[in-house]
């Protein structure tokens, strides 16, 4: 949202600023949110073996595909990661439908 980027949301942007890596395989990517479709792609393609999402509750992203890729999943359900995408929901629903692909 704050570079008019569409397609920098934060799982993206964490890649694209660490940088050219050969270590892809050894880390951990950490997301409030289940990781939308273009998300997951990109920890697909990096190989991340490992992804911690704060909740799924407000979104379920592609989890499926993540693990069918061989990703490890940690869902932590955290009530101030709900509470944080519920009010997103409800103070900015525009935005909140334009970052989940709605």
């Amino acid at each position: 949202m704050q570079s008019g980027d569409p397609t920098a949301h934060a799982e993206v942007d964490c890649v694209r600023k660490a940088g050219r890596r050969r270590d892809w395989h050894k880390l951990t990517l950490v997301s409030t949110l289940s990781p939308c479709p273009m998300c997951s792609g990109t920890a697909i393609l990096f190989k991340i073996p490992h992804v911690v999402i704060g909740e799924n509750r407000t979104f379920l992203g592609a989890e499926d595909w993540m693990r069918a890729s061989g990703i490890s999943l940690t869902v932590l359900d955290d009530a101030q990661c709900i509470a944080l995408m519920e009010r997103m929901k409800r103070e900015k629903p525009d935005l909140w439908a334009e970052d989940i692909g709605e």
